[in-house]
C-alpha cells in the first residue's frame, strides 16, 4: 500500500507543472498577445504530456493495489 501511496504522489508534480506552465503561458501572453496561438497550442501540448505522466501514476497505484 505504501508503494501505492508513493505512486499516486505523480499527481502532485504533475499539477504543480501544469500550474507553472499555465502562470507562464499567461505572462506570454500578456506580453505578447499576437503570439497567443503559438503559445495556447505549446501550452496544450506540454500539459497533456504532464497529465499522461499523473495518470500512469495512477494506473500503476491500481495495478500495485489490486494485483498485490
Amino acid at each position: 500500500m505504501i508503494a501505492a501511496g508513493i505512486a499516486v504522489l505523480a499527481g502532485i508534480g504533475a499539477g504543480l507543472g501544469i500550474g507553472i506552465a499555465t502562470s507562464k503561458a499567461a505572462e506570454a501572453i500578456a506580453r505578447q498577445p499576437e503570439a497567443a496561438g503559438d503559445i495556447n497550442k505549446a501550452l496544450l501540448l506540454g500539459s497533456a504530456l504532464a497529465e499522461a505522466t499523473a495518470i500512469y501514476g495512477f494506473v500503476i497505484a491500481l495495478l500495485i493495489v489490486l494485483m498485490g
